[in-house]
Parts: structure tokens; sequence; C-alpha cells
């Protein structure tokens, strides 16, 4: 009987997925070449034939997640109303991550950066929400600099998911605070006329 293959698409995926499982739930040093391959049933050797090695592994990783965050949010439609756009990109980035914990624990556990104060690339998880921020102070409904609101905005929603995600808040909790702490945000960047539209509206019966 020949050997089983070590560079198919099958491999391949396994050692993704089992690479990104071991390097959410324990240190990076810890990731050996052996453990991931153990952890797939594949060999060392498709490791290196696939990806190079571990840093070619967990670049693979890194990559998927970053793709899959950008996808998500690239995924929300625009309209006519920025701040509309900018809770819904919010709904969209809180879905990814209790939609793939694993990747999100990666991207954001030292494999990937999220600094929206550096260079923004085509697929950069930043740009959508960069995009939605531009529209917004275009249209006079947020004031501010972009990449000091981006921060913002991600700040907190990393802040909600990560405690979501390592179940500090229960359900109720989590869906309440993430409604109210989002608009409380969008409030705070907020132009005065728009603040008081909102406030009004909130207050409203």
């Amino acid at each position: 009987m020949g050997r089983p293959r070590t560079n198919d698409e099958a491999v391949k995926e396994r050692l993704v997925v089992c690479a990104t499982e071991l390097l959410a739930t324990g240190p990076r040093e810890s990731v050996t070449v052996r453990a991931v391959a153990a952890a797939a049933e594949a060999s060392t050797t498709a490791v290196y034939s696939l990806f190079g090695g571990k840093d070619g592994l967990i670049g693979a990783v890194r990559d998927r997640a970053v793709a899959g965050l950008f996808q998500g949010l690239s995924a929300v439609q625009t309209s006519a109303d920025p701040l509309a756009d900018l809770y819904a990109l919010a709904v969209a980035y809180r879905s990814w991550g209790r939609g793939h914990s694993h990747l999100y624990t990666v991207l954001f556990g030292g494999v990937q950066s999220f600094d929206p104060s550096g260079q923004v690339g085509v697929g950069d998880p930043i740009r959508p929400l960069l995009a939605a921020i531009d529209r917004a102070l275009a249209a006079s409904v947020l004031a501010g600099e972009a990449r000091s609101i981006a921060l913002s905005i991600w700040g907190t929603l990393h802040g909600l998911v990560t405690l979501e995600l390592a179940g500090a808040l229960d359900a109720a909790t989590a869906e309440a605070a993430f409604r109210s702490t989002v608009r409380a945000v969008l409030r705070g960047w907020a132009t005065p006329e728009v603040f008081r539209d909102l406030r009004r509206a909130e207050l409203a019966p």
C-alpha cells in the first residue's frame, strides 16, 4: 500500500483548523509542528510541504482570520444613514467573533495586529469601518479624526466581544451591554445636532 498523500486540500484544512485551535487555547510557544501534525492526524512532512514550516502555518491561520473578519464586515450593505451603517458594522463584528471564536482569539492574540493608526491594506478588517466613518464625517454626522473614532469604536467592540467569549457576560447582559454601549460611543462622537436627535429618539415613548 502506498503512503497517504501529504499535500491534499483535506490535510491542509485539518492542519489550519488544528493550528487555530491550539493557538487559541494555549501559548504560541507550545504550538509545534509535531503537536499540530498529531492533532490533525497528519505527518510533520505535510506541514513543511504545504506551509514551509510552523511560521507558514501560523501565517495561514492569520490570513484566514483576517480574510474572514474582512469578509464579514464587507458584507454589510451601505445605506443613506452613516450611523446605521456603523451600528450594522458593529453587529457584524460581534457576529463574526461569536461565530469564529478561535479565529477571533488568534487574530487578537499576538498573531495579527488591528491598528487603525497604521497603513490600511485592501483586505484590512479596519477598512470597512474607516470607510463608514469617512462617510459619517462627510455628512457632518460625526466630528473628530477618523482613526481616533475607529480606535474608540474598535476598542469598545473588542472589549465587549472578548468578555462575551470569555463567558464573563450571560446572553441577556451581553446583548443589552452591546446595544447600549455601542450607541453611547456613537453618541459621543456625534455632532451636537445629531446628538440631540439621537437623545430625543431614545427618550421617546
